[in-house]
């Protein structure tokens, strides 16, 4: 099982994110009160194998709230010896002393979000910080005792060259993380960007531009193990997998949501809601026919894809009666691969990887 902790404040919404956030206001206290009440109350005996700080800017509050979490967690629950312990970070939130203390109280994995290399590119999208914010920051953390480093990149941004984004992906690999994520910018509805005009680069270059971070990652010893994610060897992001290969997980804090067995749960995304104490807010109880899908299209985002008999031994039917002749139909087109046991996508079906998946549900 794996562990998920939504911290939902940050200094300044950027203009493309869709994710629940907000400035702390007077929420903070009460807010991390409530959060440490509902680790409180679920119980597991399973291992827990992941523990992942999300947000909004987990490093934004005080560390101590942070310890006092993970502290609490200690007490209630078994973690595994080589249990992985992930925090996001926005560059401009860390010190050297909070990465000190990070480190002390068993925080073994630092995501830092650069999104870019140009200055011009970071304040068209919003960021609070600067390259130099993000260096200073990063070189605090190798100081600190951080040897498992991902640094968030994105592409297809407004007014980005194909030659704007190889700068971006020959700096990453310079300053030498252990694991890198690429995306592509979504502009989601209900952000500023989704009401702005644009100059985004056209579809080709998009294409181009993933393509040659696939490449030039993979010439400087960085794989690529699903859609988005590029690791060193024994890097890759254990809680990323573990979501992508449907095993249970707890969120906990505004919004979260889990996956327990057949059940998928949704907390509340009314801040007053939930530091009085109500929680979930959703219950679904997932089908087998649901269940299959998502073993689908969650599988095949990792490049090993997803395994014939794992299918079989899960819902005791065989993968073919049920998925065969959308497996059959992206196999003639290119977009699908089958090597022994194993199904996956092919370089082409990774880039257009929702055609595939629209047939998996």
């Amino acid at each position: 099982m794996v562990l998920y902790i939504h911290i939902p404040f940050c200094k300044k919404k950027c203009l493309y994110c869709d994710f629940l956030s907000f400035q702390p206001e007077n929420y903070e206290e009460a807010y991390f009160d409530s959060l440490i009440k509902e680790i409180k109350e679920f119980t597991s005996t399973e291992n827990i194998n992941s523990v992942f700080f999300g947000g909004g800017t987990p490093t934004l509050p005080n560390e101590k709230y942070i310890y006092n979490i993970l502290s609490t967690i200690y007490k209630k629950y078994k973690l595994s010896s080589e249990c992985e312990i992930t925090i996001e970070s926005n560059p401009g939130t860390l010190t050297f002393e909070k990465l000190k203390t990070y480190r002390s109280i068993g925080i073994n994995r630092l995501s830092i979000g650069l999104q870019s290399s140009n200055e011009k590119h970071l304040k068209t999208l919003g960021r609070i910080h600067s390259l130099k914010d993000f260096e200073t920051n990063f070189e605090y953390a190798r100081q600190a005792g951080f040897d498992n480093i991902n640094t968030d990149i994105m592409f297809s941004l407004p007014h980005q060259s194909f030659e704007d984004f190889s700068e971006d992906i020959e700096y990453i690999c310079n300053i030498d993380p252990e694991h890198i994520s690429a995306y592509s910018l979504i502009v989601e509805e209900g952000t500023p960007f989704y009401d702005m005009p644009l100059d985004l680069p056209d579809e080709d270059t998009d294409r181009k531009m993933y393509s040659y971070c696939i490449d030039f990652l993979q010439e400087k010893g960085y794989h690529q193990y699903e859609i988005s994610n590029f690791s060193k060897d024994n890097k890759e992001c254990y809680h990323n997998k573990a979501y992508w290969k449907r095993e249970n997980y707890k969120g906990f804090g505004l919004g979260a949501a889990s996956l327990l067995e057949h059940k998928r749960l949704k907390n509340t995304e009314n801040i007053k809601d939930y530091i009085s104490g109500k929680y979930v807010k959703e219950t679904q109880n997932l089908s087998k026919e649901e269940e299959m899908s998502e073993f689908m299209f969650l599988g095949l985002r990792m490049t090993r894809g997803i395994n014939i008999m794992e299918f079989k031994n899960i819902f005791s039917v065989d993968i073919k009666d049920v998925f065969g002749l959308a497996i059959e139909k992206h196999v003639k087109c290119g977009l699908l691969k089958q090597e022994g046991n194993n199904i996956f996508l092919t370089r082409r079906g990774m880039d257009i990887s929702n055609t595939v998946f629209v047939d998996m549900i």
